[in-house]
């Protein structure tokens, strides 16, 4: 893929430093980058096309994944796009058998009207159907046809024709399945730009009037939801935790105001001050795990631990490009990364501070910024995804619908 690879070099650059960052950027982005993959992939003369472009997939994946382990919606494209693959190569495969099958029929009829040549175009057809999931063979293509001279020159005219229409046939059925890759691949990026539409669709069957909802930091998919409340004339109020060190609950109290919604800015402290109060929590997440678990922004466990405590709903929004396949404690997971000191700590201010040691010359003073917390699914009342509601426990169900199972660690296959 010589003409993808500096696509594909540019992504990894971005990845490992950062430069893009939120589940649905970097998913749309995966996307993107693999339909191109796809795209360009040359489909050799190999009887398996499927196997081989899913091959020159995971090995994009893999560089891909490797570069930032922590997004996990990577992962979730490049492992949709290997499921793609396998269910297009199934329905073309699918296509073609019953597409035989039809000419059997058809040349059934045809052999009632000339019964000169009946076996012959029989037997030709069901050495075909037989070995439509298999390279053809001459050998194959004449086993059961009567041995008699003249049938038999026919019957090598025959298969010298058959061979050719079903080179063509191949090469037609392998430039099909790569364009319905590359097709289904498009509605996967539509699914993931059009995800908050058919979430906040959800969201006047949830809040109802004068009702009090908590959220934390801010979220898009959130932001959506609470929008669509509000354009059904919903009154309600909301409570946002700040989110520290970053504040993004700032930049969400502001956007709801300039919407009209009542709102006000708490500390991330004082959640479990201000959740009897509260009639419903609702948050976005960074990613969902098989056991309906949630990866999502620091200080979420707490908040899901409050409301557990005052048994208040506890209600995560979230696209199905988040739905992870993997459980938390997969080796594959990386459940967090810690973020630079300079967001909590102001250098100049500790810089005194910096200088103290102990004996063995280890500093005094250290600083963890974790980015995520894990919240488990017994703290979770609800899933609110573009495919309805759903229970934690149902999550898994959900998830097979989208990923194969043998494509839960993407790495190339060995070619040994």
């Amino acid at each position: 893929m010589p003409d993808v690879q500096p696509l594909v070099s540019d992504f990894v650059l971005k990845l490992k430093r950062r430069k893009v960052e939120g589940s649905h950027a970097v998913a749309r982005q995966t996307a993107e980058l693999l339909r191109s993959v796809v795209s360009q992939h040359r489909m050799g003369s190999s009887a398996n096309q499927a196997a081989a472009l899913a091959d020159a997939v995971r090995a994009v994946g893999e560089q891909l994944i490797a570069a930032n382990p922590i997004e996990l919606a990577v992962g979730n494209i490049v492992r949709r796009v290997l499921h793609i693959i396998k269910e297009e190569d199934m329905s073309s495969t699918a296509v073609g058998i019953e597409g035989l099958s039809v000419t059997v029929d058809s040349d059934d009829e045809l052999d009632s009207e000339h019964d000169d040549r009946p076996a012959l175009s029989a037997a030709v057809l069901a050495a075909h159907a037989r070995n439509a999931l298999r390279a053809p063979s001459l050998q194959t293509l004449l086993e059961d046809i009567p041995v008699t001279p003249a049938i038999s020159r026919t019957a090598s005219s025959t298969g010298d024709s058959d061979g050719k229409s079903k080179s063509a046939g191949d090469k037609s059925s392998t430039r099909k399945l790569k364009h319905d890759v590359i097709a289904a691949i498009g509605d996967l990026i539509d699914e993931i730009d059009s995800c908050y539409e058919p979430i906040s669709e959800q969201a006047v069957e949830l809040i109802h009037q004068n009702e009090v909802i908590l959220t934390l930091g801010r979220s898009r998919t959130v932001k959506e939801f609470l929008y669509a409340a509000k354009e059904k004339k919903r009154s309600f109020r909301v409570f946002v935790a700040e989110g520290s060190p970053k504040y993004q609950g700032h930049v969400l109290a502001k956007e709801l105001v300039e919407k009209g919604v009542q709102t006000t800015v708490i500390t991330d402290s004082a959640v479990f001050a201000m959740i009897s109060r509260v009639n419903m929590v609702i948050v976005g997440a960074h990613a969902i795990m098989a056991n309906g678990g949630v990866i999502a922004p620091v200080g979420m466990n707490m908040v899901a631990l409050a409301a557990q405590r005052h048994a208040v709903p506890f209600v995560v929004v979230a696209g199905s490009h988040k739905l992870c396949p993997l459980y938390p404690h997969n080796p594959e997971v990386l459940l967090n990364e810690l973020k630079s000191p300079s967001d909590l700590l102001d250098f100049g201010e500790f810089s005194d501070c910096m200088n103290f040691s102990t004996q063995d010359g280890s500093p005094l003073l250290n600083v963890v910024n974790p980015t995520f917390d894990y919240v488990p699914p017994k703290l979770v009342s609800l899933f609110v995804t573009d495919t309805g509601g759903h229970s934690p426990s149902y999550m898994y169900r959900l998830i097979a619908e989208y990923y194969s199972a043998d494509d839960l660690v993407v790495r190339r296959k060995s070619t040994a």
